[in-house]
């Protein structure tokens, strides 16, 4: 559910995938905005309780404890995401944007942006440190090989969007901020179905 957003492939959002950031599909004035927020919802939810499953049964270790703490994070910072929704979307809404830079706009906004930043900040941590669990323990064999990886390509399209918005924020252009924090997000559901395989093979 946290790809919810590939819905643009066939139903017409209004919103540029190359240009916008995935929250706008959720903005409290656009016309799907209910039902993305809702496949946030619901993704956070289960994350949560998947990574509270995993730390109160699967064997404690250190980095993974760590990791699936920061799981517990990514996804209660989902979950409270999708009740802060903006208003309105501001990479293709000038008057949004003004309204944005001068503060006009609601708290959620704000409250939006810091969620969003613990959301990514859990799963950075969680992907680097059940990586780092899965080769120092000998565990998760699927994880243990691709993870590193995935890691890569997750920090690199973490730096391309963090830089997207820099540029953005700053008037300097759009630098295909929303192809880089699609990827980014793909790239946390693809290494979550990953974990998810590995963790199911070794209880077989």
């Amino acid at each position: 559910m946290y790809t919810a957003w590939v819905l643009e492939v066939v139903i017409q959002t209004g919103l540029d995938p190359v240009r916008t950031y995935v929250s706008e599909l959720a903005a409290a004035d656009q016309p799907l905005g209910g039902l993305f927020r809702a496949t946030d919802l619901a993704a956070g939810l289960l994350l949560l309780a998947g990574a509270l499953w995993a730390l109160l049964r699967l064997p404690r270790r250190p980095w993974t404890v760590v990791g699936w703490a920061a799981l517990a994070l990514f996804g209660a910072a989902t979950a409270v995401d999708s009740r802060l929704p903006l208003s309105c979307a501001p990479t293709v809404d000038p008057e949004c944007a003004a309204r944005e830079t001068a503060g006009l706009v609601p708290a959620t906004h704000t409250a939006h942006a810091v969620s969003s930043s613990l959301a990514m900040a859990g799963a950075l941590a969680g992907i680097v440190a059940l990586t780092v669990a899965a080769r120092r323990y000998r565990i998760w064999a699927p994880l243990a090989r691709t993870g590193p990886a995935l890691v890569v390509l997750e920090l690199a399209a973490t730096g391309w969007t963090l830089a997207a918005v820099a540029a953005f924020e700053a008037g300097r252009g759009n630098w295909s901020l929303g192809a880089g924090q699609r990827l980014q997000v793909l790239l946390v559901a693809g290494w979550l179905a990953v974990l998810a395989i590995s963790v199911a093979r070794e209880r077989d």
